[in-house]
């Protein structure tokens, strides 16, 4: 993005705190609206987390977006921002740049080849604005407007927007300055907790366990106010995959988790019929065509049927079996931290922000936007899609 000067200018229209995927979005519709627009991010590089998301391919967006697969204090806050600008806008943009994209199960889009062609795309759609990078942030303050202190020199702009994340991955930067800027302006924040985010399992649990690192499964969860099916992975400090991430999100510690090893399946009724029909094989033979072989064999074993014949099992052993596969009781001991958390649940109270333009409803041109807001959606390009949509609304705000 090439540097501007403004002759004659002291001030910039929009400051803008953090080069991700909200604050860059925000600058590209802010240029467009004819506004002088300045991005500042201490990172090297821009959209370090667009770098890495989807596996090195973006789940840039979800066809499936409403404001009802999003947390927040207040559930409906994010509707009108979503509702400015939908999964199809930003589908016409990344089409615009002649980026391939293909569509993976339930709505989630992603990139045909690197991830850094989002950024490349922000950053064109952006040209206009002035972009420090490697620049760190100090004291902000506000009068008739608002001024930056920053290692590079004092910056001056009618309006602040701050797009600086929340405290997830913090080895890529991540820091708790958007809650530090809004509590100095009086805006509340609420709890924040690491979101969408792998669970650990105590040590007695783990020796129990540890064979199955690495086996993955199709499962089913229901907690709180979220229910999934998706796929699960033993790790080796405890279970990970889509179906836990999601999950994360409503599990809160010391709560039990119930999981449905076989979703749509009726094991006790295929046992029964596999006895039936030859019930010489042994119990773990007869799981393992319906579940992973070494997890059929765990199970087998924790119910005392290792080397137990299928032939040989009453009914009740087999509901006993069944039931331990379609209401297993997980405990975690807590999740991964914010270390590989993919987002930050919490954050800028949404009381405090305008639903329709992200501003201070009590600072007049202070803006938030993206992961610091409290609004974080479900795993599968939801939190890019708040990104694009709080940054439009931001941008679009009446001067």
């Amino acid at each position: 993005m090439p540097a501007r000067v403004w002759a004659g200018m002291g001030i910039y229209d929009v400051v803008i705190l953090g080069a991700g995927a909200a604050g860059l979005f925000c600058a590209g519709t802010a240029v467009q609206h004819g506004l002088r627009v300045l991005v500042l991010d201490h990172a090297r590089a821009p959209g370090e987390k667009i770098r890495i998301s989807g596996g090195g391919r973006c789940n840039f967006t979800n066809l499936a977006t409403t404001h009802d697969r999003f947390l927040s204090g207040n559930p409906r806050f994010c509707a009108s921002a979503l509702a400015g600008f939908r999964p199809a806008d930003f589908v016409a943009l990344v089409d615009q740049a002649g980026i391939g994209w293909h569509e993976k199960t339930q709505g989630q889009l992603f990139c045909d080849g690197k991830a850094t062609q989002i950024t490349d795309m922000l950053l064109d759609r952006a040209a206009g604005a002035d972009l420090w990078l490697d620049t760190a942030i100090g004291p902000v303050s506000h009068g008739a407007h608002f001024t930056i202190d920053t290692t590079r020199s004092p910056v001056t702009a009618r309006r602040l927007v701050v797009a600086t994340g929340g405290k997830s991955i913090p080895k890529m930067g991540a820091t708790g300055l958007a809650y530090d800027l809004a509590r100095q302006f009086g805006l509340r924040v609420t709890e924040t907790r690491p979101g969408l985010v792998p669970m650990t399992f105590a040590a007695q649990d783990l020796d129990a366990r540890r064979p199955l690192a690495g086996v993955a499964t199709e499962a089913a969860i229901r907690h709180g106010r979220g229910a999934f099916t998706d796929a699960l992975l033993f790790t080796h400090r405890g279970l990970s995959g889509p179906l836990i991430l999601q999950i994360s999100n409503y599990w809160q510690p010391g709560e039990v988790l119930s999981v449905d090893l076989a979703p749509g399946c009726d094991i006790a009724a295929l046992l029964r019929g596999q006895r039936q029909a030859g019930g010489r094989i042994a119990v773990a033979t007869a799981l393992a065509r319906h579940l992973p072989e070494r997890l059929a064999q765990a199970i087998a074993a924790d119910c005392g049927m290792a080397a137990a014949r299928l032939a040989d099992q009453p009914n009740t052993a087999l509901d006993r079996l069944a039931a331990r596969i379609h209401r297993w009781q997980v405990v975690p001991v807590g999740t991964e931290g914010y270390r590989t958390a993919e987002v930050t649940l919490g954050g800028i109270d949404t009381r405090d922000l305008d639903a329709k333009t992200m501003q201070a409803r009590a600072v007049p041109g202070l803006f938030f936007i993206g992961e610091c807001v409290d609004v974080t959606g479900w795993l599968g390009g939801y939190n890019f899609q708040w990104a694009w949509a709080s940054g439009h609304a931001a941008a679009r705000a009446p001067y």
